[in-house]
């Protein structure tokens, strides 16, 4: 069920026009200084692999990916993307890629199981990233320092938006602020993880929420993540679970927090197997890309999808993410947005 929110007297700053100029603008400004803030090379991605090779992200492990067979293929079956997580850490190992470098791509896919809303849609654009790390660098601290240098880059490009279009001002903290998931739990212990989102996000503007996939202490996980790309096993420095985590910033348009990256040092063969066995699902051991990690053929990785949409969405002070991006709408959804003069590309 597709969901709406308009607050009233929502005007956009920008017209379709200018818009589209600013689109460019930070796609073509953030891309090059991610790729230099965190040594990462262009490569050029797949809009669909192969289906039964466990490469496709499954996500929460219930989405249907799309799926067509190949005639010239024997009609082998091959399936759109879901996100690439997988995809990049095979291309680093046959790449060759060296420790301490990366690479990222433009990742394009679609999610038809997506709840249609101001921020989801079923298609997905986002800059998907990798890197290759040392087995002494699988630690918070060094997901720290990567999640400081992407806030680096969204914070420079925040001042690029407000000396092209004065009209946008900056909101931004100078800091991005680390909690646990546990920890956020317990500072709000009667609210969702939504939320729990919001409250935290609304107070410092700018949150990295660790540890996401693990079960927290009220028995649930605060956000769903599949088994077999982030860690959100391991113990870390600080004695909670879990090597990853949401970068999510608050929208002053929605009032609300909004997701921008979902990010973590990926699994080693250990921390695979376990999460493999929570959520009991060993069979995958087989697939193609749990073998290669299983035998340690796969580097040690840290990696993520950075959302361009919502980072056109949150930066412009658009309250529809299709003021960003052209995708398919309810028809519904698309009278009350033209009923008031909001665009939908």
């Amino acid at each position: 069920m597709s969901s709406l929110q308009i607050p009233e007297n929502y005007k956009g700053i920008l017209d379709v026009k200018r818009t589209e100029n600013a689109i460019k603008l930070i796609k073509d400004h953030f891309q090059v200084n991610l790729s230099a803030e965190l040594k990462l090379r262009r490569v050029t991605a797949p809009l669909f692999v192969l289906k039964g090779t466990g490469i496709n992200d499954d996500l929460n492990g219930v989405e249907r990916p799309v799926s067509f067979p190949v005639r010239d293929m024997n009609n082998a079956e091959v399936e759109v993307v879901q996100s690439l997580a997988k995809w990049k850490r095979l291309m680093l190992a046959e790449l060759n890629i060296e420790t301490g470098r990366g690479i990222y791509t433009d990742m394009n896919a679609l999610r038809p199981d997506e709840e249609l809303s101001n921020l989801h849609s079923v298609y997905v654009d986002q800059w998907d990233w990798e890197k290759t790390i040392r087995p002494e660098e699988r630690n918070l601290g060094y997901l720290k320092k990567t999640v400081i240098e992407i806030y680096t880059v969204m914070r420079g490009l925040e001042f690029i938006i407000f000396e092209n279009y004065p009209e946008i001002r900056e909101i931004l903290p100078e800091h991005i602020t680390f909690i646990h998931a546990e920890e956020l739990l317990q500072k709000y212990p009667g609210l969702s993880p939504k939320e729990r989102e919001d409250r935290i996000t609304r107070e410092y503007g700018a949150v990295f929420i660790i540890g996401i996939g693990h079960d927290l202490s009220d028995g649930a996980p605060h956000d769903g993540r599949a088994p077999d790309y982030d860690d959100w096993f391991t113990t870390n420095e600080e004695g909670y679970r879990g090597l990853n985590g949401d970068i999510i910033v608050w929208n002053p348009v929605l009032e609300s927090a909004l997701e921008i990256s979902s990010m973590g040092i990926r699994v080693n063969r250990e921390s695979l197997l376990e999460q493999l066995e929570i959520r009991n699902l060993q069979e995958r051991k087989k697939l193609f890309f749990h073998q290669k990690l299983i035998n340690n053929e796969l580097p040690l990785s840290i990696g993520g999808g950075i959302g361009q949409s919502r980072l056109c969405m949150f930066f412009l002070r658009k309250v529809h993410i299709g003021e960003v991006q052209a995708s398919i709408w309810p028809e519904e959804m698309m009278k009350k947005c033209r009923a008031k003069n909001i665009y939908l590309l």
